[in-house]
């Protein structure tokens, strides 16, 4: 689903969902506070974690989970901890889109998608995965399946329309039929679903597609359902919304402050539309509510073709020192331009990794984030406070606070240098810890602070 697509579909669903069902978006109780009320508890290693997410089709020529298993050293060095493959069953053929199709098209959800390999292909990914030290979790498309579908054997599994004909769940999602959560045998069918991966497979846990069109209920029973097969799962919820995080789900996606994170880069609108962002987010959402910070995934162009080389990198500089996990999309370590987003969605566009050759500071600088962020508890674990600057049009300045040091992120979101002042008190107490060999050379002297065009600096004191 692209960018634009989504936001299409989100201006539709309370439409829809009023006419058609009810019970289905997950906006229900609208008028609850949810504020007041404690997000679920969350596993260190979840809330410690560092996501990667890959396009089987994509991640290699070969396009297969055994290429997947060669590139397990490299990732495991790289820092990541979780993987999340993208769909990997059978992809529709009826009203598909492009040559492929998409993956979110799902035929059959107990079925592996050939061209990926097999079921002890996947046992093995799984196993080996593990044994690197890292949990694999799965995508799960359960608002919609395939026209071609063995479901449709199951007509009353569906929504319909007036005149009883079967519907995509918004219109521009052509290719896909929508659900019907009104029917307690589609739900049993699901959560059966839902059970057989984590019991055959040994996955741990589940991204789930457009998770608010799904009834919250639903994934309540389900997360209950799981954690009676194995207790230590983690669920990502590919939505905004803050009853998903009560009971259901462990995090969530950041697409507020995605969308303007792009709109600052892009320079639609000032960086202060990241901290108001963020403070909308956090007055709206249950206490300690954990969320996916990311600047680049499936949906999208490549980040390095919205903001540039250096762009890319200052966004991800965000991502790696906000509140939050972080994610990577597959390539974006080596800085890699290759479209996956609709229409390339739909067709088969491998990754070029030989650009790392090209572009070192890539790997060099995604490596490091992710060193850093697991050397400092206070980038994983610590408040965030928001300081005011000098430019805050263009820069953003905040300090994240854990209980034996105190970290203050400095990131420049604009194409110009800036020379200004910082708003912190005993700035001359922090010492600066910027992964690049160029901080050392640089003059110290908090609270006055310099940073070149999209660059980035990180100081460090102890409380």
């Amino acid at each position: 689903m692209t960018r634009k697509t989504f936001c299409f579909a989100l201006a539709l669903i309370a439409a829809l969902t009023a006419s058609l069902r009810p019970a289905k978006c997950a906006q229900q109780g609208a008028a609850r506070d949810w504020s007041k009320e404690q997000a679920r508890p969350v596993r260190d290693w979840v809330r410690d974690g560092v996501i990667y997410e890959i396009f089987p089709r994509a991640f290699s020529p070969e396009g297969n989970f055994r290429a997947i298993i060669t590139q397990l050293d490299r990732l495991q060095s790289l820092g990541v901890t979780i993987l999340w493959l993208m769909p990997i069953h059978p992809i529709g053929q009826e009203r598909k889109k492009g040559t492929i199709g998409s993956p979110y098209a799902v035929r059959d959800y107990y079925a592996i998608n050939p061209d990926y390999g097999t079921a002890d292909d996947l046992k093995l990914l799984v196993a080996e995965a593990h044994r690197h030290g890292m949990r694999v979790i799965l995508d799960m498309v359960a608002n919609h399946t395939a026209w071609d579908s063995v479901m449709m054997k199951n007509p009353d599994f569906y929504t319909r329309d007036a005149q009883g004909r079967i519907i995509p769940p918004v219109p521009d999602w052509a290719d896909v039929a929508d659900l019907d959560y009104n029917n307690p045998r589609l739900r049993a069918y699901m959560l059966d679903v839902l059970r057989y991966w984590v019991r055959a497979f040994d996955i741990d846990g589940y991204r789930c597609d457009v998770a608010g069109m799904v009834p919250t209920d639903f994934w309540e029973m389900a997360r209950a359902e799981l954690e009676k097969i194995k207790p230590d799962i983690v669920m990502l919820a590919e939505w905004h919304s803050p009853d998903l995080l009560v009971k259901a789900f462990d995090l969530d996606y950041s697409w507020p402050l995605h969308n303007a994170l792009t709109d600052v880069l892009m320079g639609r609108a000032p960086a202060t539309a990241l901290r108001a962002t963020w403070e909308e987010e956090r007055a709206r959402f249950p206490r300690g509510a954990l969320h996916m910070r990311f600047s680049d995934n499936h949906d999208e162009r490549r980040a390095i073709a919205r903001f540039g080389e250096r762009g890319a990198l200052a966004a991800s500089a965000l991502v790696f020192t906000l509140d939050g996990v972080p994610m990577i999309y597959n390539g974006m370590e080596v800085g890699d331009t290759t479209e996956s987003g609709a229409p390339a969605l739909f067709e088969k566009q491998p990754i070029f990794w030989a650009i790392a050759e090209r572009r070192p500071e890539f790997p060099r600088f995604y490596k490091s984030m992710i060193a850093l962020r697991r050397q400092h508890t206070a980038l994983r674990h610590g408040e965030l406070v928001w300081l005011a600057n000098s430019d805050e049009a263009r820069i953003v300045t905040f300090l994240r606070r854990g209980d034996k040091e105190e970290l203050l992120v400095a990131i420049n979101l604009s194409n110009r240098p800036f020379l200004g002042l910082v708003e912190v008190a005993e700035g001359a107490s922090f010492a600066e810890i910027t992964p690049d060999p160029a901080s050392a050379k640089r003059p110290m002297g908090l609270p006055t602070l310099s940073l070149e065009a999209y660059g980035f600096r990180l100081f460090r004191r102890l409380k």
